[in-house]
Formats: C-alpha cells, sequence, structure tokens
C-alpha cells in the first residue's frame, strides 16, 4: 500500500467522492483507520466506519491519509 496525504480542498473532495479509505494520525499516532471521508470543513474532517460510527477530527490537529493499494 502506499499513502497519499491528503492537504488540499481538492484531495479531501476526491477521497470523499471516490470513498477511499483513509488512515488519520494525531500526535503521530494513529486515531482512526479504514474509514471513509463522509463531509469536510476548513475546520474539521468527518469520518465513517460504519452505519452508526461517525468522527469528528479536527483539520489542523490531524494529518490525513488515503490508503492506496499498489
Amino acid at each position: 500500500m502506499a499513502n497519499r496525504k491528503l492537504i488540499t480542498e481538492q484531495d479531501f473532495q476526491e477521497a470523499m467522492d471516490r470513498q477511499v479509505h483513509v488512515r488519520v494520525f494525531q500526535d503521530d499516532q494513529i486515531v482512526d483507520s479504514g474509514v471513509v471521508i463522509i463531509r469536510f470543513t476548513d475546520t474539521f474532517i468527518v469520518t465513517q466506519s460504519g452505519v452508526s460510527d461517525v468522527t469528528y477530527h479536527d483539520r489542523k490537529g490531524c494529518e490525513f491519509f488515503e490508503m492506496r493499494r499498489r
């Protein structure tokens, strides 16, 4: 797997549109993995891993990586 860091509005929009799996880091630790982005603003990213499992991540305090298969 190759990981691509999501930074720009376009990065987040593409990841959301394609429903790719994302890994989320905060303070150099994985806090979420295998989730999809369902919404984003300039202050937070909302991810979902199941029907009722929704998490809000601070956009400035976290790093987001698209998980791609090679």
